[in-house]
């Protein structure tokens, strides 16, 4: 009987992770002790947190311990562990390629404003990369729950780091408090300078959402992008296009998009053609990173291993890894399906 290939050896790339989110759980509650924070029950003694965000009460709640888990990076010291941390964990399960998701602003008074926030990010994702042997580039997001033109701020702020990591722009928050069609000035800032264009859409709200990140903010990939299961015509003008929407099984279970893992239409936006780069979102408030995504593929939805690589590519060629790091990913991609049985 032929026995499953390793899933951590299998090379990959992880296209959504946000800063916040991608702290290890056991840093979290270190960095509070420390600092003699009291975290909630659902931060430490229940974690992971029961959440259900599809109402405005558990988005609150959703979005409260968010920022208490972002209240415990305090020092630049904090930001490196962060970074380098992750990219430990992510080395750990086969991803060669991370692009994490930061929003300067929810920092910024602490380390001496936009600028100095994410050229620290920046600094912690170089030495990072290095230490890990991976590759590590930066999205900076946008918060859609605040006015358009701090969006705009964080696009020219992206665009001047074009040079030293930065390599998209990204909308996120909940979408139900801000439509996507209001950010389109900042996201043309983004694309007419080479951004990428990585907007979340379709997580809490339906198929028109995806098609609104689509049309409006010329969207390169959508994070989440789940519910554009709902409508076959708008799947058919992702796989047109090419445009890859970020899945996120364990996050769409956590936030209440999915009832369960069995509900999320992986496998028929897989089938219908749609390119899709798994991803874990936020670890630190769903219990699971990228590769428990990889394990669901292959043990909820039943793909065999030529279709879990064939995610693996899709990762892959959704990134902004430069050419060179995307042929020596496939290759490995190629090499692991080759390998045949194990025992």
């Amino acid at each position: 009987m032929e026995m499953p290939r390793p899933l951590s050896d299998l090379p990959k790339a992880h296209l959504h992770l946000h800063f916040t989110g991608s702290m290890r759980h056991s840093t979290l509650v270190e960095l509070a002790r420390e600092q003699g924070l009291h975290l909630p029950d659902a931060l430490e003694q229940n974690w992971p947190p029961r959440l259900r965000a599809t109402d405005e009460r558990g988005w609150f709640r959703f979005q409260r311990l968010y920022d208490i888990a972002r209240s415990v990076l305090r020092r630049p010291d904090d930001i490196y562990r962060l970074v380098r941390e992750t990219a430990e964990d992510e080395a750990a399960e086969g991803s060669r390629w991370l692009e994490i998701q930061v929003d300067p602003s929810g920092y910024a008074q602490r380390f001496g404003g936009l600028t100095a926030t994410l050229e620290l990010m920046l600094d912690a994702v170089d030495r990072a990369a290095g230490h890990a042997g991976i590759g590590i580039a930066v999205v900076v997001a946008a918060n859609r729950t605040r006015h358009p033109l701090d969006a705009r701020t964080l696009a020219r702020l992206a665009v001047q780091y074009m040079d030293h990591g930065v390599v998209g722009f990204g909308l996120s928050n909940d979408e139900r408090r801000g439509r996507a069609r209001d950010f389109d000035r900042a996201f043309r800032i983004a694309r007419g300078a080479g951004l990428l264009a990585v907007p979340h859409g379709g997580e809490l709200l339906g198929a028109a959402s995806v098609a609104e990140c689509v049309e409006e903010l010329g969207a390169d990939r959508v994070g989440h992008g789940v519910r554009a299961a709902e409508s076959p015509r708008l799947m058919e003008l992702l796989a047109e296009r090419r445009i890859t929407c970020e899945v996120c099984p364990m996050s769409n279970v956590g936030l209440g998009v999915a009832e369960r893992a069995e509900d999320v239409p992986l496998r028929r936006l897989f089938e219908a053609g749609v390119p899709i780069a798994l991803g874990a979102d936020d670890p630190l408030l769903f219990g699971s990173r990228l590769l428990a995504q990889y394990e669901l593929a292959r043990g909820v939805y039943g793909f065999a291993d030529a279709e879990v690589a064939e995610l693996a590519r899709q990762s892959v060629r959704g990134s902004a890894a430069p050419e060179a790091v995307r042929k020596e990913l496939l290759k490995g991609i190629d090499d692991w399906l080759a390998t045949g049985s194990l025992d």
